[in-house]
């Protein structure tokens, strides 16, 4: 047995307290079993560098063939594939970015755009009621009265789902090894997560969970599917079906989950597909784009892009295969839009200059979000320091000096000296995999729009969604060829609709009706079984 494990982190150094058996575990879940839960993006298949650590003194062993290493090799390793070893003391560093416990950016502003009846959903006598928006990454919260529809206090933070992967294919993947792990899903949204927020929130408004009668849920079909302790297996292998679509209702103590009387309800919101969920026909009611006679469109850019268009009384809607690119996943400096975050980016080629917008103007950034990458996309673009292809400009690297340097993968710039985990650069590789999120996105919507025959010139509004659109510059998205043909004046910035759409289903119950008729009105479009779509996505892997 290890006697001893030192870590530190940017909060400070304190020593791990061991227990028989903690050797064999990876030390991704040694440290989350005390309280210091890293970034498993790839869910601990080591595929990414979330959850890299530093090797101080001491050593370790790795899993996959029992080689150890040593303090002395200067190692920086992937924490999900080493474990301790055997009587042997370590120490650890844990960079900033590398931390789960950073807190969300706000997730929980929505804007909505219909007019609603007070005529709550749930049990009779219910006087108070909690929305809930569950998200592949974060979980919002707010709790309501519903004798008048007044939101009393607000919570949110990251789903702990996180810890077994990053995105809905991985946590599918996962749950094919049995029903344990669906079980280890349904308690990390539910009983990490859900019930945290809902007894800070009632802690915020002077209330006791026992206070709440009804819960209502929107999140994508896996994360429905995972609450309700339903394998989502099927949606991982063609034809992608699904459990369940409908409008469900369970007792709190059937998901885990502990609040109100008797008589509580937890309701979760139909969808109306496997991958373009009940988040989605929550913000499709939200936005107003229900009764929009178009041509609309709703695009949420979260961890999966989803997008529905409208043109009279036709609905077609389709999920891209973005991956969470834009979340700051896989990118060599990339973090969630958290406070430290950087948000804005302004390149200026000769001399080169970055400057750099910081949530919460942190001196020491922990690296760059999702609106600050496109911001990267479009400047470097515009000033001449990537090619339409995506690789730096020789002409800018000949003149970059010591700002750009060749790496393992190709070249990197170096956009700040001294962030909280080191200097904060981009690579090629990023940027191929930024390109490749773009394109999944504009090519999605373009093959939407030509299946309706419209352009994008025609499209009257285009509500952007999600956490993602609040921070985003709409003319650099534009730019970039995110959404493109589009211009800022037709893009409206709706925020958290999938919560706004939950909020509504809690206070108007008649709106559940429209959002179960509407899901049953939307045509889902597999974007791999239309021709052109291939095209449309290679063409799309450009920068304009």
């Amino acid at each position: 047995m290890t006697a001893h494990l030192q870590l530190e982190t940017p909060a400070g150094r304190s020593e791990i307290g061991l227990t028989p058996g903690d050797e064999r575990r990876p030390l991704t879940e040694l440290l989350a079993r005390r309280g210091h839960p890293l970034n498993t993006r790839c869910g601990g298949r080591g595929l990414c560098a979330g959850c890299e650590v530093e090797l101080t003194s001491g050593e370790l062993r790795r899993r996959s063939d029992g080689a150890t290493i040593q303090a002395a090799d200067g190692a920086k390793v992937r924490a999900c594939q080493f474990q301790l070893s055997l009587g042997q003391d370590a120490a650890l560093t844990v960079p900033a970015r590398s931390l789960l416990k950073h807190e969300p950016a706000v997730v929980s502003e929505f804007r909505i755009n219909v007019p609603w009846a007070q005529e709550p959903l749930g049990p009779a006598g219910a006087r108070f009621g909690s929305a809930v928006d569950v998200g592949t990454t974060t979980v919002a919260l707010l709790l309501c009265d519903l004798g008048t529809g007044r939101v009393l206090a607000e919570a949110s933070s990251f789903n702990a789902q996180i810890k077994f992967g990053e995105d809905v294919v991985t946590r599918i993947q996962f749950c094919s090894s049995g029903a344990a792990a669906v079980a280890q899903l349904q308690r990390a949204v539910a009983a990490e997560t859900i019930q945290p927020l809902l007894e800070e929130a009632c802690g915020k408004a002077g209330l006791a969970p026992a206070d709440i009668g009804v819960l209502t849920v929107a999140g994508n079909t896996t994360m429905q599917h995972l609450l309700a302790g339903v394998d989502p297996s099927p949606l991982g292998v063609h034809p992608f079906r699904p459990v369940f679509l409908e409008h469900r209702i369970f007792a709190p103590r059937d998901l885990g989950l502990t609040f109100g009387g008797p008589g509580a309800e937890v309701h979760l919101l139909p969808g109306p597909a496997a991958y373009v969920g009940a988040d989605l026909a929550a913000g499709m009611v939200a936005t107003g784009l229900l009764y929009d006679d178009g041509p609309a469109l709703l695009v949420d850019v979260g961890s999966n892009g989803e997008i529905i268009a409208k043109v009279g009384e036709k609905f077609l809607g389709c999920a891209t295969a973005a991956g969470p690119a834009f979340e700051g996943a896989g990118l060599t400096s990339g973090v969630r839009g958290v406070q430290g975050a950087i948000e804005r980016v302004r390149l200026q080629r000769e001399p080169f200059k970055a400057e750099l917008g910081v949530i919460g103007e942190a001196p020491r950034p922990l690296g760059l979000c999702g609106s600050a990458y496109v911001d990267f996309l479009f400047e470097a673009r515009h000033t001449g320091i990537l090619q339409a292809n995506g690789r730096f400009t020789a002409d800018f690297v000949e003149s970059a000096g010591p700002w750009v340097e060749a790496s393992e993968y190709g070249r990197r710039l170096r956009l700040h000296d001294r962030g909280a985990s080191g200097p904060i650069w981009v690579t090629e590789v990023d940027v191929a995999r930024l390109l490749q999120a773009k394109a999944a996105i504009a090519a999605g919507i373009n093959t939407l729009l030509g299946l309706l025959g419209i352009t994008a010139r025609e499209v009257r509004t285009l509500y952007l969604a999600g956490g993602f659109g609040l921070h985003l510059s709409l003319e650099h998205a534009i730019g970039c060829g995110l959404l493109p043909g589009f211009t800022p004046a037709q893009i409206k910035v709706v925020g958290n609709t999938s919560l706004g759409g939950a909020f509504l289903a809690l206070n108007d119950r008649s709106l559940l009706a429209e959002m179960q008729a509407a899901c049953a009105r939307l045509e889902s479009i597999e974007l791999n079984l239309q021709p052109g779509f291939e095209d449309a996505y290679i063409d799309q892997l450009m920068l304009p």
